[in-house]
């Protein structure tokens, strides 16, 4: 299973600890096996060459050798080769020379069937000829020095001395293989040997306390050595199952990147290792315009792009640092060490760097771009919740003032702490699903008929009591829940239309959405997939957005409002008459209605300037062959000087206040009913006259 984080065949640079480390363990290692090799016995390894055991112990430590047992997906080191049990067995019987020979010979076929770098390839070469040696050196201490031409078989009373050299073995290789790793991540090496020396620890234990076996059978019964492989490959099997569940539950699935639960170990493992004078940072990062390429050319195309980034993100940050995709087109990257905010900007900048070079795919060239938001511990949080909170913040400002990098910044933030502990509160809504959705119907104002009802959001807090969706929308359209409350939202609303439409009520339902849901490319898809779930008309379910969100630039929102179009999900233009837009604005929007605003509604029965407001509107929305809607409708004056104007649609507390769904269905039914005696004592009038 490759792992496209693994950045270990990138060769350290010259003068770096890293590259002191390995090239001195590497010079250290190649001493001990040039020394070994001086020590073999030419005739007797010739003699031993000449037999069946020789190259079935070879062929065995090779293949052991081509791929790793792992327990664990996080496990920092990797895996640990079956190898181990053979080499271990043949350093028992047959000495040093012979084992670290074997042991080199099969790193390096590792090394050209796995493409590894050199210098992984020589350190590990290193590092296990050393492991050998020290395992050697304490056989040698209890007067065990074995050669091919004398064979050593271990007894009962030799247990001490096969212990000592297993743990002598086992401890200088985790050492050395830790303090490589700790280098290259620039992390202590004692997290990285708390998260490696337990999981590796029993495997070599089962490996190592294999091999005095494997002697016993190598000395009695040489042919029988291959029968070691079937329980070496039960415990193979058993333990790459166990690692794909987990690495399942860790990674994401597309891009083998770590999900959001492993980047919330790996955030809580760095602010606790994290020193006084050291950061720890977290970046959200959203592709810009990655929409285009699952429209133009597929999700197999947008799936592949995906990869691609993932690979580019992994490659430009440093070792040790976590990228990880959050879903979508939302990447998160974990700095567990960094100097100052001035660094992070630095790494951030090459993030974007790799994402604007032009992507090719299936003969096309794309421009892609991101944002990238940046909030450190523990000047900016002390909680990888809220971290990632702020990030997002900060995320939300680069890609609204176009910036590409934003740092997050207390005075551009509205969150007070008690509104981020509503904000918490407010995920644990989401959830637990707690958030509810009140109906209030838009009512013909000639005909009295029901022409939908609009979706309102509703909280009652187990402990603040109902909470006012002014108070925690605009909190979710800072942070990183809106995406989960839109989605949260939408999935209530087609259910409640589907339950209605399927049952002979045809009422449309409309639902608000932000400004932050048109930067999202996801929400026509998702649309698109609810409306085909439950089998459901584009006419089912109709989207209000507000006019102050397209009086800016439209560069991001245009093309979402285009797929919605193109989808049939029709639009509204909400609270009319408080924002700027102009009439070549509103003759080039895709929307069907109109609603204009309560501020001016409501007075038009007392203010004569309002009431000339709201007859201009009416007046140009009709031009345009468009729906008006009044909103605040709550007395029989508003409601009549309305129809004077020929406004179509009226909705407020005059027809009905928004009710829980249970209710509303009630009041749509008895409408339904009404009208349809209506048209019966209708049709009964005409005939008799």
């Amino acid at each position: 299973m490759t792992d496209p984080t693994d950045t270990r065949d990138t060769g350290p640079r010259a003068g770096t600890p890293l590259w002191g480390y390995l090239a001195g363990i590497t010079v250290i290692g190649f001493t001990a096996l040039v020394v070994a090799m001086l020590r073999l016995d030419a005739d007797g390894l010739a003699g031993l060459a000449r037999t069946s055991l020789f190259w079935v112990l070879a062929v065995l430590v090779i293949l052991g050798e081509l791929r790793p047992v792992m327990v664990s997906s996080a496990t920092a080191v990797g895996g640990t080769y079956p190898s181990t049990m053979f080499t271990f067995a043949v350093l028992l019987h047959f000495g040093l020379p012979v084992a670290v020979l074997m042991q080199a010979v099969a790193i390096v076929i590792n090394g050209v069937v796995t493409r590894k770098s050199w210098h992984r390839v020589m350190f590990n070469i290193a590092q296990s000829t050393l492991a050998l040696t020290a395992a050697a050196v304490v056989l040698g201490a209890f007067g065990i020095v074995p050669s091919p031409a004398v064979p050593w078989v271990p007894a009962g009373a030799d247990l001490p001395a096969i212990v000592l050299a297993g743990l002598a073995y086992f401890v200088t290789r985790a050492t050395l293989v830790c303090g490589a790793v700790a280098l290259h991540e620039r992390r202590s090496i004692m997290r990285v040997l708390r998260a490696t020396l337990g999981p590796q620890g029993l495997v070599y234990t089962a490996l190592l306390g294999l091999a005095p076996l494997v002697v016993v059978v190598m000395n009695d019964a040489p042919a029988l050595v291959p029968l070691f492989v079937a329980p070496l490959a039960a415990v193979y099997f058993t333990a790459t199952l166990s690692m794909r569940r987990d690495h399942q539950a860790m990674h994401d699935e597309l891009t083998g990147l770590p999900n959001r639960k492993m980047l919330i170990v790996s955030t809580e493992e760095a602010l606790a290792e994290a020193r006084q004078d050291e950061r720890v940072g977290l970046f959200l990062l959203d592709l810009d315009r990655f929409k285009e390429v699952n429209d133009t050319l597929g999700h197999p195309v947008g799936d592949r792009l995906l990869q691609l980034i993932a690979h580019r993100l992994t490659h430009s940050v440093r070792p040790g640092d976590v990228v990880a995709r959050l879903g979508g087109d939302e990447f998160a990257v974990l700095l567990p060490s960094i100097r100052d905010a001035h660094a992070a900007r630095e790494v951030a900048a090459r993030l974007r760097a790799a994402l604007t070079e032009p992507v090719r795919l299936e003969g096309m060239t794309f421009d892609l771009d991101g944002s990238v938001g940046i909030a450190l511990y523990p000047d900016h949080a002390p909680d990888f919740e809220l971290l990632l909170q702020r990030a997002d913040v900060a995320m939300y400002l680069a890609k609204e003032g176009r910036t590409g990098v934003e740092l997050y910044q207390a005075d551009k933030d509205r969150n007070s702490p008690e509104r981020l502990t509503l904000l918490g509160d407010l995920r644990r809504a989401i959830d637990n699903r707690e958030l509810r959705l009140h109906y209030q119907p838009k009512v013909g104002l000639g005909a009295g008929d029901v022409q939908g009802v609009e979706a309102l959001l509703r909280w009652r807090h187990p402990v603040h009591g109902p909470i006012a969706p002014s108070e925690f929308v605009p909190l979710a359209e800072q942070s990183y829940l809106m995406r989960q409350l839109t989605a949260y939202v939408i999935e209530e609303a087609l259910e409640q239309a589907a339950a209605w439409w399927h049952t002979g009520l045809r009422v449309p339902i409309s639902v608000n959405i932000s400004a932050r849901d048109l930067l999202a490319s996801a929400l026509p898809e998702q649309l698109e997939v609810g409306l085909a779930r439950y089998g459901l008309p584009p006419a089912a379910i109709q989207l209000e957005v507000t006019e102050r969100i397209l009086t800016g630039d439209q560069a991001y929102t245009q093309e979402t409002i285009k797929a919605l179009a193109t989808l049939g999900v029709p639009l509204a233009l909400d609270d009319f008459g408080t924002g700027y837009s102009s009439l070549i604005r509103l003759q080039r929007l895709a929307v069907s209605e109109v609603k204009i605003d309560a501020s001016f509604v409501r007075r038009i029965a007392q203010s004569e300037d309002d009431y000339r407001i709201v007859r201009s509107i009416v007046d140009l929305v009709r031009s345009l062959g468009l729906r008006s809607v009044a909103e605040g409708v709550e007395s029989d004056d508003v409601a009549m000087r309305l129809v004077e104007l020929g406004c179509d649609v009226g909705q407020g507390w005059l027809f009905c206040h928004p009710m829980p769904a249970e209710e509303a269905t009630a009041w749509l039914r008895d409408r339904a009913g009404a009208a349809v005696a209506y048209e019966y004592q209708a049709e009964v009038s005409s005939s008799s006259a």
